[in-house]
């Protein structure tokens, strides 16, 4: 194992351990189509900020490559963190047309890769976007898929179309179904003219992905309002989709009613007092300054990584040195205990 294996190893762990503190329930169906050994192109919807490719990353089975906005690559100690976590930056009309063409370079990373037959994260609606909604598919993962064929045409490309789902994006502690579907072999688009060819890939693409998640197409703010009075369960994205073509409420359509909810008031109360100083950060700094709400999950999420560790490891240290420290193993797992109930409830 190489020094960037091993990093990318560790990395993954402590990240998984984040996200079962973080998510209620995070449900995964359709690891079983993951291509173990061939290149492959995920290609998701893109809902929640950074945390859509972090949830693929620690529950899709392989390491993978991220094409990312350039935007975030702006400061350079992120982008090599970034970079070193596989994470490819990716430029758009909005990063300004001079920097259009740094693409070119990146595309051939791309191909490089797929060579090589790593895995490739892709979110072809080019945006992060709260709506329930597949919105248009842009052309450039097309390119890739279209450029790397004509390159190595007997190359076995697979395209893996992925629905992430939430219960409440930006609501902790949040519940979410990872919804990953058959793989498409690429080789059957290089028999058409690559103008066709595009098209067919984008339809294709966009109507395996709107089977994996919620898509509402027509009257969005009405019918949203509906389904959440409803009680709509968005963690079953086949039994709403049936519901919003044919009009008729199949078997959980309706979220369960949890009797514990006066429980999971006092545990969540408990542990903001433990954590005070962190979630006085969050409310009065960090959240009245996320401009993007896409972006509320993984802020909340990136203060859970750093500062509520330090944080433990101080009150560990401080009851450790004053009390000894088998009370401060004691109240390390009684915190931890109370953070599982607070979450899991």
């Amino acid at each position: 194992m190489t020094l960037k294996q091993f990093k990318l190893h560790a990395v993954k762990a402590y990240i998984s351990l984040g996200l079962f503190f973080y998510y209620k329930k995070i449900h995964v169906k359709g690891q079983e189509f993951v291509p173990k050994t061939q290149p492959v192109l995920i290609l998701s919807n893109h809902q929640n900020g950074l945390l859509d490719p972090l949830l693929i990353a620690t529950e899709s089975n392989r390491f993978c490559y991220y094409l990312t906005r350039a935007a975030v690559f702006q400061k350079p100690l992120i982008s090599r963190l970034l970079k070193g976590l596989n994470m490819l930056p990716v430029y758009r009309a909005r990063d300004g047309w001079q920097n259009i063409t740094n693409n070119n370079a990146i595309f051939e990373i791309c191909k490089g890769l797929l060579k090589q037959k790593e895995a490739l994260v892709i979110f072809p609606e080019g945006s992060h976007n709260l709506s329930r909604k597949v919105r248009p598919l842009s052309k450039g993962f097309t390119r890739i898929i279209l450029d790397t064929l004509e390159t190595y045409p007997d190359l076995d490309l697979q395209l893996l179309p992925v629905g992430v789902n939430y219960k409440n994006p930006k609501g902790f502690a949040d519940s979410m179904f990872l919804n990953i579907g058959k793989p498409i072999s690429a080789k059957q688009y290089t028999t058409l003219k690559k103008v066709d060819a595009v098209a067919a890939l984008k339809k294709d693409v966009q109507e395996q992905i709107q089977l994996l998640t919620t898509h509402i197409e027509d009257d969005y703010e009405v019918v949203v309002k509906n389904l959440e009075q409803e009680r709509a369960d968005f963690l079953k994205p086949d039994v709403i989709n049936h519901y919003l073509v044919k009009g008729e409420k199949r078997s959980g359509f309706k979220r369960s009613k949890s009797f514990l909810k006066p429980l999971k008031i006092i545990f969540n109360t408990l542990l903001k007092l433990v954590l005070l100083p962190v979630y006085a950060l969050w409310k009065l700094l960090f959240q009245p300054k996320i401009e993007e709400k896409e972006f509320t999950g993984t802020f909340r999420f990136a203060l859970g990584l750093t500062l509520v560790p330090l944080w433990l490891l101080i009150i560990f240290l401080v009851v450790g040195f004053n009390l000894g420290w088998t009370i401060a193993v004691m109240q390390f797992a009684f915190i931890a205990v109370l953070a599982l109930l607070s979450v899991k409830l």
